[in-house]
């Protein structure tokens, strides 16, 4: 019997999904062309065009936890390598040590009062940081920026922090086409808008399995550790979208990289223990036909996950198939999601609007609740 009982059945029933899915999560994805069109407006009427009063940053400080923290991880993976000013994420209380007033500080928190954005925001304020603010209306996040002098930008809660991820991310994005690093346009916003209304209706829930492209993905996940690995740092960030939201959604392991440095680095598990378990005993062909495997739970295995962004680099293209046929000849599932389309946020829009699906499908695929871990444990006092 398989530690993890899958239930497919359950993925092409419309009561069981409703049922299973008591925060409605599967709204909370297909929202996000919404939040999109709804960020951009936002936006507008904060005039963030501001911040970039005084010329361009040293360098640009994310700080965010969670969903907020994948918003400065998009900002970087859209602005490219070749970006003319640095992009930090940072995910806890303290700025970089050189961060001062040189420097924007963007402090991202969906809910405006996470503790380590807030306190991060103000030593911005201490260091005359210049500092833009995006959050809930009415918070103390807010409450800082207005104190402060500084634009804020409010966002409409849709659901936990992790489902919230464009209505963050725009803000950023318009942020850094004010300061001439990115060429994110009212068009390539509603075309990005477009592509995730079409991964929704795709993915939507009344699709059957057998042509919904995040519910087969999510079968074949199922009962697995996935390894996941993106070919360029746009995909390397989608990746790790990927790994927190399985973690998130459906309490399922995974282990995130980039190529060509992941295959140096975590290659070797398809040879131990978890991906000799992929394909079979490890013993002799003899004794494994004979080995009695009634009462034998079956183990854990490993599958890879290769996240295939267009514009790779020609040597990490020979070392994602390299990697692929490796994994096929340990017995260890591949499986390869490719991105589509022009402008860089348009491919990232569509990998995320899948990853985003296939992560609660597989929950409730497993019989996870995935609202479960929306809330955050309660903090002690030592």
């Amino acid at each position: 019997m398989s530690p993890v009982e899958v239930d497919p059945g359950r993925l092409d029933d419309a009561e069981a999904l409703a049922a299973a899915d008591p925060a409605d999560l599967l709204r909370c994805v297909a929202s996000a062309a919404a939040q999109v069109r709804e960020a951009r407006l936002y936006t507008a009427e904060a005039g963030v065009e501001r911040i970039a009063q005084g010329g361009r940053p040293r360098a640009i400080v994310v700080v965010g936890t969670s969903g907020s923290g994948f918003a400065g991880e998009m900002l970087a993976a859209v602005c490219g390598e070749g970006c003319r000013v640095p992009i930090t994420t940072v995910r806890g209380h303290r700025l970089p040590g050189w961060a001062g007033a040189a420097d924007l500080v963007i402090a991202v928190s969906g809910p405006g009062g996470t503790e380590e954005t807030l306190t991060a925001a103000v030593e911005a304020v201490r260091r005359g940081c210049r500092l833009l603010c995006v959050g809930a209306a009415g918070s103390p996040l807010a409450d800082i920026a207005v104190q402060a002098g500084m634009p804020f930008v409010p966002v409409r809660a849709a659901g936990p922090e992790r489902a919230m991820l464009w209505g963050l991310t725009v803000p950023l994005l318009l942020a850094a086409r004010a300061l001439g690093l990115t060429d994110v346009t009212a068009e390539v916003l509603e075309r990005t808008a477009g592509v995730l209304e079409d991964v929704s209706h795709q993915c939507r829930p009344a699709s059957e399995s057998f042509v919904n492209p995040a519910k087969q993905v999510a079968l074949e996940l199922a009962g697995s550790v996935p390894v996941i690995w993106g070919t360029s740092p746009m995909t390397g960030a989608a990746a790790h979208r990927f790994a927190s939201r399985l973690a998130a959604d459906a309490a399922c392991p995974a282990v995130h990289g980039e190529l060509p440095a992941a295959w140096h680095d975590q290659a070797a598990l398809f040879d131990g223990p978890f991906g000799a378990g992929s394909g079979g005993s490890g013993g002799s062909a003899e004794e494994d036909f004979f080995r009695d495997r009634v009462d034998e739970p079956e183990p854990t295995r490993l599958s890879l996950v290769l996240l295939h962004d267009v514009e790779e680099h020609p040597q990490v293209t020979r070392r994602r198939e390299i990697a692929a046929e490796f994994a096929r000849d340990r017995a260890v599932p591949v499986v390869e999601l490719t991105t589509r389309g022009t402008h860089p946020l348009e491919r990232l829009a569509g990998l995320i609007a899948h990853i985003d699906y296939i992560s609660v499908y597989l929950a409730l695929a497993v019989g996870v609740d995935p609202s479960a871990t929306i809330r955050e444990p309660e903090e002690r006092t030592p």
